[in-house]
């Protein structure tokens, strides 16, 4: 049975803050290089040898310097990672570098919209998570056998309804946390921290 290993990248100011990150460039904070490092620990126990699987991460920094110590702590050379684009987080357009009241005050007949339609909603110049879940179930078909994946909270949402069956309405609402790993395999997943 192939498996899958998602990582959510580590803390950020951004995540403290409550902002709305998509494809924004933030940094981990400390917190977020211990999350990283403590998933290295947690894959180690879970996958024991890991050499033979691929790594890709989202081209994103946050997921970046999460793949490069999580790498670290497993004794693998830092850098040697794939990464594919189709694994950034969904675009929030215009609600990038806001907060959800932010978002609710400037925008609230575009809110009312997606609060009735989560999945399919677009916020202005950003994408559905319908268009999310084509591009990283794209990402995922491409990857040749056991992987660990570093990515984002949306990303992660999207692949636990397209290979796990976890319906749109729960998908979009379904809490990711930063520090575990989410372990996809034969159609069903678990969580480990």
């Amino acid at each position: 049975m192939t498996r899958l290993f998602l990582v959510r990248h580590g803390e950020t100011d951004w995540n403290i803050a409550g902002r709305l990150q998509g494809r924004r460039d933030i940094a981990l904070n400390a917190l977020g290089r211990s999350q990283a490092a403590q998933v290295g620990r947690v894959l180690s126990q879970l996958a024991g040898d890991v050499r033979g699987f691929s790594f890709v991460s989202s081209p994103l920094l946050r997921a970046i310097e999460t793949m490069r110590i999580l790498r670290t702590t497993l004794d693998l050379p830092a850098a040697e990672f794939a990464q594919d684009g189709d694994l950034a987080e969904l675009s929030f357009g215009r609600w990038e570098g806001l907060t959800w009241p932010e978002v609710r005050h400037r925008f609230p007949t575009h809110v009312r919209a997606r609060d009735r339609e989560p999945w399919t909603f677009v916020p202005p110049e950003g994408e559905s998570y319908a268009d999310l879940s084509a591009r990283a179930a794209a990402a995922v078909a491409r990857l040749p056998g056991e992987a660990v994946v570093v990515t984002h909270g949306g990303v992660i949402r999207a692949l636990l309804h397209a290979h796990a069956g976890m319906p749109q309405s729960e998908a979009t609402l379904v809490p990711v946390r930063q520090g575990a790993v989410y372990v996809l395999a034969g159609g069903r997943f678990r969580v480990a921290e």
